[in-house]
Formats: C-alpha cells, sequence, structure tokens
C-alpha cells in the first residue's frame, strides 16, 4: 500500500506538531532536551513520515491567524515538509511580522497533511456549486498566471459556497466573479488536519 494513501493517526499527528514547535524553538535559540529530541528523531524513522506529501502549518495566536505558508503538492517527505512549512510560517508568512520567542509560548500549531489535488471537472458555475463539498474539500483556482487555495478549514468562516469562490477569486488577484464569468481551472483535494492541545 502507497504510504501517501494511509491516513495517519492522532500520534502521528502529535508527534508532526511537536516536530514543528521543536523546530521553531530552534531557530529561537532553544532546544528540546536531548534524550526527548532523540525520541522524536526515532519516531519520525517510521516509513509514513518520509512518504512525499503536501502539508500546510498554521500557526494562530488567541484565536487569530499568525501565519500559514504551506505546498500543495508532495514534493518533500512529510517530515521535512512540516519542518520547512512551520518555519515559513513561523518568520517568511509576508502578511506577518516574524515570530518572536515570547510569542512562541503563547502561539497554537496546526498541522494539514494534503491529498493529492484532483482536476474537478464541471459545466457551468452551478454545476461548480453543486460539485463543491464543504467542510471537506480545499479548492484551488487557476486563471493564466492568477491561482489561489483555501484550504478545507476556511469552509468554517465562509460557509456559503458562492461566498466560498467569491474570497478565493479575490485572493487570486481575479474579480470577485470571475468563477461565473470565466472558465477557470478547480483543482480540489482534501486534509488531515493536526491541533495541538490546548495550552
Amino acid at each position: 500500500m502507497d504510504d501517501r494513501s494511509q491516513p495517519l493517526d492522532s500520534e502521528n499527528g502529535q508527534l508532526l506538531l511537536k516536530l514543528a514547535r521543536s523546530t521553531l524553538m530552534e531557530k529561537l535559540g532553544r532546544r528540546l532536551p536531548p534524550a526527548e529530541a532523540e525520541r522524536l528523531q526515532s519516531a519520525l524513522t517510521d516509513p509514513r513520515f518520509q512518504a512525499r506529501r503536501g502539508t500546510f502549518v498554521t500557526l494562530t495566536l488567541a484565536g487569530k491567524l499568525r501565519g500559514c505558508i504551506g505546498n500543495l503538492f508532495p514534493t518533500d517527505p512529510l517530515a521535512e515538509s512540516i519542518r520547512r512549512n512551520a518555519v515559513h510560517a513561523a518568520f517568511q508568512d509576508p502578511r506577518f511580522p516574524p515570530l518572536t520567542a515570547e510569542e512562541l509560548g503563547r502561539v497554537s500549531i496546526e498541522a494539514s497533511i494534503l491529498t493529492d489535488p484532483q482536476p474537478l471537472p464541471f459545466s457551468s458555475a452551478q454545476d461548480l456549486l453543486q460539485k463543491l463539498r464543504p467542510h471537506l474539500d480545499g479548492v484551488i483556482i487557476r486563471q493564466g498566471h492568477a491561482s489561489a487555495t483555501f484550504l478545507p478549514q476556511v469552509w468554517c468562516q465562509l460557509t456559503n459556497a458562492e461566498d466560498f469562490l467569491d474570497h478565493l477569486c479575490l485572493k487570486a488577484g481575479l474579480p470577485r466573479d470571475a468563477w461565473k464569468r470565466f472558465r477557470l481551472e478547480v483543482t480540489t483535494y482534501q486534509v488531515q488536519c493536526f491541533e495541538e492541545p490546548s495550552h
């Protein structure tokens, strides 16, 4: 069985979150105790963490977004992808200043593991609305050089499919109603999402 098709269990997810947090600690000059670091590295040798997967890492502070970066396509082994996207979300998201050591203690980390994106064929704007699955599908739209994605978690804020597509078009730099007026390429994917236990 392809390791990419195996869902991860909650223990695997918590290991990835620990990896993300320890990576940020290191960047800010703090380290895990040696025994704990060794246990983490040993656990990450599991083949599931070597399978190539698309991932996103999202940081929130007091319930508000503090950084979110990811890759949609499976270019790197899972553990490496989480490590890299944690660093990018914390220090290279252009919407936010770099994360500080003081904030790290208060920030919550979420890791999303993606399925491989699949094209979604549709015949009209109405057909597209009917084929989208709120809360299940992450959506990528593309027209020429313009593209954008929303993770499935965004359905929690934009529960109506029309609003979801309107905002996704705006994120891509397209007119709000581009999905009604133009022929867009639409691709969907699903995620397994893991969150740190509440502090």
